[in-house]
């Protein structure tokens, strides 16, 4: 019997009919009076979450897609709606969890949210900037915390081990346009080599480490020729 895929969640602007063939479960995260309510999911409007998607099955071809949509209409969502995603994505079965965003605040509902996950054995990889005061939940210990760097090209990864982040990769879309480019695709990019590692019987456990002996780059770049999001 073949091993069930890799199920990689995505909390983001949903996806694009393209990645529907991949995609094993879809909700949305709305946020309402009595707090957060689960939804059904609507195509993506922002198109981040479909550049995010095309980039993790660029990387994992075969992984099963689970989209977590906490942008709509704009790209703002609270610790609330990320914590509601996180829990349903542990709960479908998620090994990994992308998270191209970065919220201000520590809040203790999202920190809880990921110590659960963490708890389960799901990998967290979440966007941190290249300078600046942490975010989160790319703050939270235990987060693989990546950012972007001017020196990856596509599919290289950069071991910074530095203050702000854990590793560094290529800052730009599949298609190469600006749109978007800084630490949300990096982390895209990041999450979908871990996902490929993962879905040929990687151990999470093993993940930081495999990632650091697959480095091209090692330190910091020069933070004034790295492109990164404000």
């Amino acid at each position: 019997m073949a091993a069930a895929a890799l199920r990689v969640a995505f909390v983001d602007s949903g996806c694009a009919p393209r990645h529907q063939n991949c995609v094993a479960a879809a909700a949305a995260f709305v946020l309402d009076d009595r707090g957060v309510r689960r939804t059904e999911a609507a195509p993506d409007a922002l198109g981040h979450g479909s550049r995010v998607a095309d980039i993790l099955l660029h990387c994992a071809p075969r992984i099963e897609l689970l989209v977590a949509q906490v942008f709509r209409e704009r790209l703002g969502t609270t610790p609330l709606q990320v914590a509601a995603a996180i829990d349903w994505a542990v709960e479908c079965g998620a090994g990994l969890i992308n998270l191209s965003l970065g919220l201000r605040e520590p809040r203790p509902v999202l920190a809880a949210a990921c110590a659960r996950a963490r708890a389960a054995g799901v990998v967290l990889c979440a966007a941190a900037p290249a300078r600046g005061p942490a975010v989160y939940p790319a703050g939270f210990a235990g987060v693989l915390r990546v950012t972007g760097d001017a020196r990856c090209a596509p599919s290289e990864i950069a071991a910074l081990g530095a203050e702000h982040a854990d590793f560094g990769s290529h800052v730009r879309p599949l298609d190469g346009t600006l749109s978007g480019a800084g630490a949300s695709m990096a982390c895209a990019w990041l999450s979908g080599l871990a996902a490929r590692h993962l879905a040929v019987a990687g151990r999470a456990d093993q993940l930081h480490a495999w990632l650091r002996a697959q480095a091209r780059h090692h330190g910091a770049d020069n933070p004034g020729s790295r492109t990164h999001e404000q």
